[in-house]
C-alpha cells in the first residue's frame, strides 16, 4: 500500500478532473474508486507488454493522453504515448533523463553550471577518475533513483568499497549499468518543481533538502515555502536544464545544490517529484502538479496560478540502526499544523540501513507532514513532530542480516 501514501493524492488529483484508464503492475485495490478502467502488466517497462496495453484501452476508449509518476516507466510511457499519436516529449529526451551520463554531456555541451563527470565501469577506472577530478567525489548509478546506490568517497583506500556499493545499484539499471563518478558539489541542496507545456516552462516552487551526513545521501527532511526568496536564483537554471536536455511537456523535478549561493545542477528528473513533494507544493500554493501533469498529457491550457502563500514541510522517518521495529508510537496531541503521520513498517519488520545491505527507502519507518507560515517554521514544526515519535529497534540479529 506504499504507493497510495505517496502517490495517493496524484490519482486522486488526476481523477477529480479526467476519467482514468490505469495500466498497472498489479490488480488495484486502492486505487478502485478512482479509475474507470484498468489492464494489467506485470512488467510495465516490457514495451511490448506495456504498447499492447496501451493498444487494447486505446480500442475501448478516446484517449486524451498518457504519462507517468514513476522513474522506471518514463521510456516506455514516452514510448507508448508516440505510437498512440498522443502529446509527449520524445522517448530519446526521457532517455537523456535516465542517464545521469547523458544529462551531464547535455550540460556541458550548452555550457551550463554542473559536476566534473566520469562514467566508469571498473575499479580501475573510478580510480583514475577520482584522482583527475580531486577528492572528495561522488559514486553514483548512472540510472537509478532515490539515492540508492550514492555514496561520498574522502580518499583512495575508501574507493573500492564504495565502487562496489554503487556498482551494485547500478547493476539493477535497464538505461545503464555504469557507474558514475562525480566531482563533490559542496553546499545546501535544492530541488526546483517546473511544468513544461508546448516548450514553454514556468518554475512552481522551490524545494529545500535535508540530507544525512556523508558517506551518504539521504533525504532527511523537504520544506517548501511558496514565498522562498531562492526562486529568483534558481529558476534561470532549472529552465536552462530541462531546454538543454530537450523537454517539451511534462512537470520536471530538477535537483542542485548551490555552491558559493550559486545553482550547480545534479540531475533533472523528468516527472512528478517523489516523497510528497508536490503535495507539499499544492498546501504551500495551492499549484496541483499533479493536475498539470495530466491537463500537459492531454495538451490542455494550464492554471499555474498560486492561490495560497504558505509553507509545508515533511520529516522523513528512519531507523538510528539496523534491526527489528520492536516499539513504534506517537501519543502526543495532534496540532492543526501537523498535517498527516504515516507508518509504513510496523513492529516486528526487520529494518535494513544500507551500510547493512538494505536501502534507505525500504528501511524508511515512515513520515509526518506539517504546515506553517514559513519554510523555517514547518521545517521546525517537522522535526518537533517526529522527536515526539516513539521508535525502538533492537540489534541486529543474524535474521536481520538475511532479511
Amino acid at each position: 500500500m506504499e504507493a497510495e501514501a505517496y502517490r495517493g493524492y496524484c490519482l486522486q488529483s488526476v481523477a477529480a478532473a479526467y476519467d482514468v484508464v490505469l495500466i498497472t503492475g498489479e490488480e488495484p485495490s486502492w486505487e478502485v474508486p478512482y479509475i474507470r478502467d484498468c489492464v494489467v502488466v506485470p512488467d510495465p517497462t516490457d514495451q511490448a507488454a506495456l504498447s499492447s496495453a496501451g493498444r487494447a484501452l486505446a480500442d475501448r476508449y478516446d484517449l486524451a493522453g498518457v504519462f507517468t509518476w514513476t522513474e522506471w516507466y518514463l521510456v516506455p510511457v514516452a514510448r507508448l504515448a508516440r505510437q498512440l499519436g498522443l502529446p509527449t516529449t520524445a522517448p530519446e529526451v526521457m532517455q537523456a533523463c535516465r542517464n545521469k551520463a547523458t544529462a551531464r554531456a547535455l550540460f556541458g555541451r550548452h555550457g551550463l553550471p554542473s559536476a566534473a563527470s566520469a562514467s566508469v565501469r571498473t575499479r580501475e577506472e573510478a580510480h583514475t577518475a577520482a584522482e583527475r577530478i580531486g577528492y572528495p567525489v561522488v559514486l553514483k548509478p548512472s540510472a537509478h533513483a532515490a539515492s540508492i546506490g550514492v555514496i561520498r568517497v574522502d580518499t583512495p583506500e575508501q574507493l573500492a568499497s564504495a565502487y562496489d556499493f554503487a556498482a551494485r545499484a547500478a547493476a539493477q539499471g535497464t538505461e545503464s549499468t555504469s557507474v558514475l563518478v562525480e566531482e563533490y558539489l559542496d553546499g545546501p541542496e535544492v530541488s526546483v518543481e517546473c511544468v513544461t507545456h508546448r516548450g514553454e516552462t514556468t518554475v512552481v516552487a522551490v524545494t529545500r533538502k535535508t540530507v544525512s551526513a556523508p558517506p551518504f545521501f539521504e533525504e532527511l527532511a523537504h520544506s517548501v515555502d511558496a514565498a522562498n526568496p531562492l526562486l529568483d536564483v534558481v529558476a534561470p537554471a532549472a529552465r536552462a536544464a530541462i531546454h538543454a536536455l530537450g523537454i517539451t511537456d511534462g512537470v520536471s523535478h530538477i535537483e542542485m545544490r548551490l555552491v558559493d549561493g550559486q545553482p550547480r545542477l545534479i540531475e533533472v528528473n523528468g516527472r512528478l517529484a517523489g516523497d510528497m513533494i508536490g503535495h507539499l507544493v499544492r498546501l504551500a500554493t495551492g499549484i496541483d502538479l499533479a493536475r498539470a501533469a495530466a491537463d500537459v498529457a492531454c495538451d490542455r491550457a494550464l492554471d499555474l496560478t498560486p492561490t495560497r502563500s504558505s509553507a509545508a514541510a515533511i520529516r522523513l522517518i528512519y531507523p538510528q540502526r539496523s534491526g527489528t521495529l520492536t516499539t513504534l508510537r506517537t501519543d502526543v496531541p495532534r496540532p492543526p499544523w501537523l498535517h498527516r503521520v504515516h507508518f509504513q513498517h510496523q513492529p516486528g519488520d526487520h529494518l535494513l540501513l544500507p551500510e547493512a545491505g538494505g536501502d534507505m527507502f525500504t528501511a524508511r519507518i515512515g513520515y509526518v507532514i506539517t504546515t506553517g507560515p514559513t519554510g523555517a517554521v514547518a521545517h521546525a514544526r517537522a522535526e518537533q513532530a517526529a522527536r515526539a515519535l516513539t521508535i525502538e529497534v533492537s540489534k541486529p540479529t543474524d535474521a536481520d542480516q538475511a532479511a
